[in-house]
């Protein structure tokens, strides 16, 4: 088998690879109907090892160049609009974490700013940051959950960050922006390591007690990636460094 042929072989499997998202979230969504919240989280959670190994890989074996037939571009974001943001909201709303009034109203606003922004064309800059709140639903949904975080914070926070949606508001792709990378990525990993083991031991009925650290680790986190994001959209082009004194 000559090289080129394993090459395509290989670019198309990973497109099948990327496509199999959907197919772990539709689970977690059947999870969600069933009431079964456990499976549901640990199913987002699989989503989510999926979404972060394809990118990396798929540039590696410059898919766009072997198996140039499939878009892994638009394939990325129809599997992420089904994870990151369908799934997290049935989750939201069957569990009754925003205030009632507002449920079905802040759920559709999520779902129609999402479809917005996945069709942006400025979603990410040159150098690889978001412009606008980058649709995570699925890692802020269950991390809300597990931190048994109150209707009107969950309100709060779900505003926030779908307004967010339409602006130019800078978040890092958490493993292409170089920017601090040796710092956001181990911290990133942390975080998801956290949640990982958080989400295998929620039960259904009791939810689960997370000790200080465990939820430490998942408010501290987010308020990194505020802090840092907060830096590139207001003060990065103005040459203020992120820490220490101004740079020439």
């Amino acid at each position: 088998m000559s090289n080129q042929v394993a090459a395509k072989r290989a670019g198309y499997a990973l497109h099948v690879l990327t496509a199999s998202g959907a197919v772990a979230g539709m689970l977690a969504l059947q999870a969600v109907i069933d009431g079964h919240w456990r499976m549901a989280l640990i199913w987002l959670i699989v989503c989510q090892i999926l979404d972060g190994l394809d990118g990396p890989i798929a540039r590696r074996l410059e898919v766009t160049i072997h198996a140039p037939r499939i878009d892994g571009h638009i394939l990325d974001l129809i599997v992420d609009y089904i994870t990151c943001v369908l799934v997290p909201m049935a989750l939201l709303v069957r569990l009754d974490l925003l205030p009632h009034h507002y449920q079905t109203l802040v759920a559709g606003f999520i779902i129609l700013f999402s479809a917005i922004w996945f069709a942006r064309t400025d979603l990410e800059t040159d150098d690889h940051w978001f412009n606008g709140f980058p649709a995570v639903w699925n890692l802020v949904v269950p991390t809300l959950l597990i931190c048994n975080s109150g209707r009107t914070t969950v309100l709060i926070v779900s505003l926030i960050l779908c307004i967010s949606q339409l602006t130019n508001f800078k978040i890092p792709h958490l493993v292409r922006v170089k920017y601090q990378r040796h710092f956001t990525l181990p911290l990133a990993i942390i975080y998801l390591a956290d949640l990982t083991i958080l989400s295998w031991r929620y039960n259904d009925v009791t939810g689960v007690n997370a000790s200080r650290l465990e939820t430490a680790i998942l408010i501290i986190f987010p308020i990194y990636i505020l802090f840092i994001s907060i830096w590139r959209t207001w003060f990065a082009d103005k040459k203020i460094p992120l820490l220490g004194r101004i740079a020439n």
